[in-house]
């Protein structure tokens, strides 16, 4: 019996079962975040040891249980591994999680560096997300107004009016004066 990922993309069982533990994140108490990290690991061992997408479960169960410092590394290794070539969706929540892990360690200006590029990357529904952990790492720098600015430009198309204004404020605040 072959593992995942052995000679093609992960099975549609895996990613339910993925999918499950996340579900169940919640019924974790704090002191219990070991517990959930080993549910993770458990799928993860599953994969083979390079895969990306093993690596990246790992690195979200350290970031979502506090430790931003050991999900950084995992998230590097993901991205290095092709993770983006495995699964773009996951790809591109690795690079938004990784910037905001990277903030919460004291290097916003990496976040900044590696998000910045995906503002212009095809849109998704993660395009709102990306713009809200930018303007954190912007934030984080003294950057505030570009920060501010892209949420603004973010929250525009979802009012129920004043979405020209609010674009255009987005834009003046960081446009230079005339």
């Amino acid at each position: 019996m072959r593992s995942p990922c052995e000679s093609g993309p992960v099975d549609q069982d895996w990613e339910e079962r993925v999918r499950a533990a996340w579900a169940a994140f919640d019924d974790y108490a704090e002191e219990d975040a070991a517990d959930f990290r080993a549910v993770v690991d458990a799928l993860a061992d599953e994969l083979p040891a390079d895969s990306p997408l093993g690596l990246f479960e790992r690195a979200c169960a350290w970031d979502s249980t506090g430790h931003s410092d050991r999900a950084v590394p995992l998230y590097r290794e993901a991205l290095e591994r092709g993770l983006g070539e495995a699964s773009a969706y996951k790809g591109r929540r690795a690079k938004i999680q990784l910037s905001s892990s990277l903030r919460n360690t004291g290097h916003p200006e990496e976040g900044v560096k590696l998000l910045s590029p995906e503002l212009v990357a095809p849109s998704d529904e993660l395009d709102d997300a990306v713009r809200a952990t930018l303007a954190l790492c912007l934030s984080s720098m003294g950057r505030d107004r570009e920060g501010l600015s892209l949420v603004l430009g973010a929250l525009a198309p979802h009012l129920p009016r004043y979405q020209r204004s609010m674009a255009t404020y987005a834009r003046l605040l960081v446009e230079p004066e005339e």
